[in-house]
């Protein structure tokens, strides 16, 4: 990035606009739940570091451990939130606090909770958790694999 930046939640929270949608959660098990989300556009945090020329993908770190990645053309074509709230209500810790990532057309695998790191990177390669153990990369809903 041209400035990287650490943000505090109130940062983030109470900056940037503020955007809700619903979209629908599908997990490979075959569960679904559509939920109102709430928080950032994700461009709106990238546009404010500057994403180098050559970035492509985006990689995001939770406080678990736990990774994973997105191109970031599909970021900026699908106004994807970095949620802070569901259904009206703050994410409890249970649920994904302090942030979870909204990847409406993806499986759940892609959809990070405790988001505590987003990293641009030329790296379109990079395998996180599940997909480095055999699910795709590009964790598309459409697919009737499930993800594998």
């Amino acid at each position: 990035v041209d400035e990287p930046r650490e943000y505090t939640y109130s940062e983030v929270t109470s900056d940037h606009a503020s955007y809700e949608k619903v979209v629908q959660l599908d997990c490979v098990e075959g569960w679904s739940v559509k939920v109102l989300w709430q928080g950032v556009l994700l461009t709106d945090l990238i546009d404010e570091v500057g994403a180098k020329n050559g970035a492509d993908t985006v990689i995001f770190r939770a406080a678990d451990g736990y990774s994973t990645s997105l191109p970031l053309s599909y970021i900026r074509d699908n106004d994807i939130l970095l949620a802070y709230k569901m259904n009206g209500l703050t994410l409890p810790a249970e649920r994904g606090f302090p942030f979870e990532l909204v990847a409406e057309q993806k499986w759940g695998y892609k959809w990070i909770r405790w988001v505590t790191e987003i990293e641009l990177s030329n790296d379109a390669s990079y395998r996180g958790y599940w997909e480095s153990r055999g699910y795709t990369n590009s964790g598309d809903r459409d697919k009737s694999s499930l993800g594998k």
